[in-house]
């Protein structure tokens, strides 16, 4: 596929959140022709930003995402489902209140859950299982086998379908949250997945990279899922990706201010900055 890359400044995106005032945004466009196209449109900064984001919007073919990477040589990550002992956070907003510090690169939406806001399939948080892995059959996304897990333990973060966790993976990790379909499998589309099918939704997905790195991607459009899963297998260039989510699917970016909360969520996956 041949890229583009642009440079814009995007205020107001119909999007989940909102940029900071007065930050210009790089936008990479990804197009068919094999032009490169620079504009630089941003008035001067009129504000000074603590931590530069591991954010950025890129567009791709024709529909605007959001693409967050945590670095495990700088990053650590970690689930959030709510209080010790307590009802499940269900917000960002209630999330920041918990956390100290400015430790949080960002922050998203985690997995799928049930009306409590509790995960439906497999889930680890520091170490403990809160829930083993659904190997259930059913309707909906969750069970579009197969699904997968996403999890890791120190700087090893990895994404396995159910079926390939449930056979290799011994040892508890650290970190773990189960979700579907699989977008991505050794560098495929999904079998049930089409190039760019009629279902279109906010959604968001994560993927591992070669080098080791989690790619984040949230869309601020509707998106199908093969047009997602064909950004991660030749943009993030990922082998593997999972679905995350749609509709509810949400950011937290403390650098550029942007913190999602329409709908209440569930599970979240913490990217914080290694102490």
């Amino acid at each position: 596929m041949k890229k583009t890359f642009s440079l814009a400044l995007l205020l107001g995106l119909a999007a989940c959140g909102q940029q900071q005032e007065g930050k210009p945004v790089t936008v990479i466009e990804f197009g068919e022709n094999g032009e490169t196209v620079t504009k630089t449109d941003a008035p001067p900064p009129t504000a000074t930003v603590a931590a530069e984001s591991a954010c950025e919007k890129v567009k791709f073919e024709g529909v605007v995402l959001t693409h967050c990477i945590a670095d495990p040589a700088k990053d650590t990550i970690r689930m959030a489902l709510g209080p010790d002992g307590g009802a499940p956070y269900r917000s960002f907003s209630k999330l920041s209140a918990a956390v100290s510090g400015d430790s949080v690169v960002f922050a998203v939406n985690g997995g799928m859950f049930d009306g409590a806001g509790k995960p439906i399939g497999y889930y680890v948080e520091g170490g403990e299982r809160l829930k083993e892995l659904n190997t259930n059959d059913g309707e909906g996304n969750f069970h579009m086998k197969p699904n997968g897990v996403f999890y890791g333990s120190g700087g090893e973060w990895r994404l396995r379908t159910a079926e390939s966790f449930l056979a290799n993976v011994a040892d508890r990790p650290q970190f773990g949250t189960q979700s579907g379909p699989m977008l991505l499998i050794d560098g495929k589309l999904h079998p049930e997945i089409t190039d760019d099918g009629p279902s279109k939704q906010i959604r968001n997905g994560v993927g591992i990279d070669r080098k080791g790195r989690a790619h984040f991607v949230i869309s601020d459009g509707p998106i199908s899922f093969g047009k997602l899963a064909r950004f991660f297998r030749d943009v993030a260039d990922t082998p593997n990706a999972l679905y995350l989510d749609g509709n509810v699917s949400a950011l937290w970016d403390p650098a550029s201010g942007r913190m999602d909360g329409l709908v209440p969520i569930g599970p979240m996956i913490v990217v914080e900055r290694k102490k």
